[in-house]
C-alpha cells in the first residue's frame, strides 16, 4: 500500500486534513444515507443548537497498521455504544451501531495513505462527533442534526518514550453529582479548559479531580480514567457514576486479568490512601497508558513508588500487551480487532 510522502517518525498529535470524511444528516425524524465528501467546512445557522446550548457529543479511536500489513480499528463498537450513551442523555437521536462503524470504515478506508506504517509510533486518529444544527434559541433539544467522521493522522502522544509526569489534585469539580461526567460530551471538556491551563502555568501536566459531593475521592483528569497498582501487584480502578467509562481501562482491566494473571478491583479511591499505591497510570486512547510519578495536594507531594523515571513495571506489561494486540503482535480476544476492507 502506498502511504502519503510524510515524515511519520516526526508527526506531532494535531490535526492534519485528509482527503475525505462521512457527513450523515438528521431531519424530519430519521436519518439520510449519509456520504464520503471532500469538503471539511461545516455550515450551520448563527442559532444552531450546538452554538447555544453546546449540544454536541463525541468519540476518539484510531485505526493501526498491524505487523502482517493489515489495517485495523480497535474495539469500534464500544464506541458506538458510549455514542449512544451520549446522544440519549443530551435527547439527541442515536446513530445505528452498524452505520457508525460502517462510517468509520469508509472514513479510514478513503483515507488509507494516511495511515501511517507498521513501526512508526503514529496512527490515523478518528473523530466520530454529532451535533444540533437547526436553530434553537428557547432552551431546548435542537430538531435536526449532522453526524460527522473525519481523521487525521498523529504522532505518538510521548516524543522519546512515556516518561512519568506530575499531576496536581485541582480545586475545580470536573463533573457535577447526577450530571453529565460519565457522558462524552464536548461541555465536560469545556468545563476542564481553565483547570488544565491553570495546571499547566504552574508547571502540572495534568489534574486529579475528586469526587465533587465530598472531594475526598479520585475520580479521572480532564481526559482519561485512573489505575493505580499496588504494591503487592494487584489493579485498582476507582469506581463512581460520574466517571467517563473509558474503553482503554476496560480493554486493560481484562488483559490485567485474562493474559497477566493480576488481580482487579474496581471501588472507590481515597485520596488519603493515594500514596500507598506503588504504581499509577492515566487511561486514554493517546497513550494507552500516561504513566504519574508524583500527584501534589495543595504542596504535600505524593510520590509513586516507581518513581519518575520510566513506567512502572505492571504499567509496562499492561501498555505492552494491549499495544501488542492492537499492532497484532499479541492474539486479540474475539471482537476486539475490526479490519478495514480498503
Amino acid at each position: 500500500m502506498e502511504h502519503k510522502d510524510i515524515d511519520w517518525s516526526n508527526l506531532d498529535f494535531s490535526y492534519r486534513k485528509t482527503n475525505k470524511r462521512y457527513v450523515a444528516n438528521y431531519k424530519n425524524g430519521a436519518w439520510d444515507e449519509g456520504a464520503l465528501v471532500e469538503d471539511d467546512t461545516i455550515t450551520m445557522s448563527e442559532c444552531a443548537g450546538v452554538l447555544q446550548y453546546a449540544q454536541t457529543v463525541f468519540e476518539g479511536l484510531k485505526a493501526y497498521t498491524t505487523e502482517d500489513g493489515r489495517i485495523v480499528t480497535f474495539r469500534p463498537d464500544l464506541n458506538a455504544e458510549r455514542l449512544e450513551a451520549s446522544a440519549k442523555r443530551l435527547e439527541m437521536p442515536v446513530f445505528p451501531k452498524d452505520r457508525f462503524i460502517e462510517a468509520v470504515s469508509e472514513v479510514v478506508s478513503a483515507n488509507k495513505e494516511f495511515v501511517p506504517p507498521y513501526g512508526s509510533g503514529a496512527t490515523l486518529y478518528i473523530r466520530p462527533y454529532m451535533f444540533g444544527i437547526s436553530p434553537v434559541i428557547g432552551v431546548s433539544p435542537a430538531e435536526d442534526y449532522q453526524f460527522r467522521v473525519f481523521s487525521t493522522p498523529v504522532g505518538p502522544y510521548f516524543k522519546g518514550g512515556a516518561k512519568p509526569i506530575t499531576i496536581k489534585v485541582s480545586d475545580f469539580d470536573r463533573a457535577a453529582p447526577c450530571g453529565t461526567g460519565n457522558i462524552k460530551a464536548g461541555l465536560n471538556y469545556a468545563m476542564s479548559l481553565h483547570a488544565i491551563v491553570t495546571a499547566h502555568n504552574e508547571g502540572y501536566d495534568e489534574n486529579m479531580y475528586l469526587d465533587p459531593g465530598t472531594r475526598t475521592k479520585v475520580e479521572e483528569t480532564g481526559g482519561a480514567n485512573f489505575l493505580f497498582v499496588t504494591k503487592d501487584n494487584k489493579i485498582v480502578t476507582p469506581k463512581s457514576d460520574s466517571i467517563l467509562p473509558s474503553i482503554t481501562r476496560r480493554s486493560l482491566v481484562y488483559v490485567a486479568k485474562e493474559y497477566l494473571g493480576l488481580e482487579v478491583t474496581e471501588r472507590p479511591v481515597y485520596l488519603s490512601e493515594v500514596g500507598d499505591f506503588a504504581e499509577c497510570g492515566l487511561c486514554g486512547t493517546a497513550a494507552v497508558i500516561s504513566p504519574v510519578g508524583k500527584i501534589v495536594d495543595h504542596g504535600k507531594e505524593i510520590c509513586m513508588a516507581s518513581g519518575m523515571e520510566a513506567m512502572g513495571p505492571v504499567t509496562k506489561k499492561l501498555y505492552d500487551t494491549l499495544t501488542g494486540i492492537q499492532m497484532g503482535r499479541i492474539d486479540a480476544p474475539e471482537g476486539w480487532i475490526h479490519e478495514i476492507e480498503c
